[in-house]
């Protein structure tokens, strides 16, 4: 048989197809293919033009598969996983020893890498690449393997596990402390420099609500789109920052950073998880990493992490 390639509709058309026709919502699957709702609006215009046929009908709060609408999923859900099953097939294939992980630019800075050199001594038959960037990545349509998030533990179409919860508190350093008096009390705060990261929702005025403290201005100082950076501006002593737990414990065990009030906890909306491809839980890279971080781990918080 000759496949007559251009005569298939688009890729992406059958993707946003296949999302819709799921969730039957273009917003919901706008959302889970981190595109806008015009885009896929237009995939399915086009995909509905391609085929001669509409593929659903549009009520008014609502849109419902077409009877040919219907029968066109089912075949596109089965091509899909068959083509992403292939991909894994051959993904496994090729790069049996390879292991990316892609990690946020905090966590992989002030966390993974400086623990790294752990995983690949313990599984010297992995070759361990990293890969940092806060943007989101779609692991069924990329050559990373696992990724590490900081979020709420939902994803869509991946699994997910949890493996480190977060606390807020207030640390700057040693030098900062002193020059400031000491911080022997919450409203000494009110003098300090305050550094924030920015979109934390863990913030500076939940935590003056957490230590009972509502004369204190939070929303002063500067800020920073990565809590490394905040964190490394508390380093150099330009102020005190809140820091995540899991990404301040190191420089603290170290002595670049204090807590002066670890008596005020805030917990944090949002914590690290483990993803990974639906049908790759058991698959030996991923068993090695997930096997590796929980015994990072035990030991993190053992220590007071």
């Amino acid at each position: 048989m000759v496949i007559v390639f251009d005569r298939l509709p688009p890729l992406q058309t059958l993707r946003a197809f296949e999302a819709t026709g799921r969730l039957l919502s273009m917003t919901l699957a706008a959302d889970e293919l981190h595109v806008t709702h015009g885009a896929v609006s237009r995939h399915i215009k086009t995909l509905e033009s391609h085929l001669g046929t509409p593929l659903f009908q549009r009520l008014t709060r609502r849109i419902v598969l077409t009877e040919a609408g219907a029968e066109f999923l089912l075949a596109v859900t089965r091509v899909l996983g068959e083509l992403t099953k292939e991909s894994e097939r051959l993904r496994a294939h090729d790069n049996v020893a390879r292991l990316k992980i892609n990690a946020s630019v905090s966590f992989a800075n002030k966390w993974l890498a400086p623990r790294l050199h752990r995983l690949k001594a313990l599984h010297p038959e992995l070759d361990v690449h990293l890969d940092v960037t806060d943007t989101h990545i779609d692991l069924n349509d990329s050559d990373v393997d696992v990724a590490i998030r900081y979020g709420s533990g939902r994803y869509p179409r991946v699994l997910a596990e949890r493996i480190l919860e977060e606390t807020v508190t207030p640390v700057c350093s040693t030098a900062y402390q002193a020059k400031m008096g000491g911080l022997t009390s919450v409203s000494s705060l009110a003098r300090c420099t305050l550094l924030h990261e920015d979109r934390m929702l863990a913030n500076w005025e939940q935590w003056f609500a957490l230590a009972n403290v509502n004369s204190i201005r939070s929303d002063r100082g500067s800020a920073y789109s990565h809590g490394s950076l905040a964190i490394e501006a508390a380093i150099r002593g330009e102020g005190i920052a809140l820091g995540r737990s899991v990404i301040v414990a190191d420089d603290i065990a170290a002595g670049y950073l204090v807590a002066p009030f670890p008596q005020f906890r805030l917990k944090a909306e949002r914590g690290h998880d483990l993803l990974y491809r639906i049908g790759s839980r058991d698959d030996a890279k991923v068993c090695a990493l997930r096997d590796w971080l929980a015994d990072e781990v035990r030991v993190f918080l053992a220590r007071g992490g």
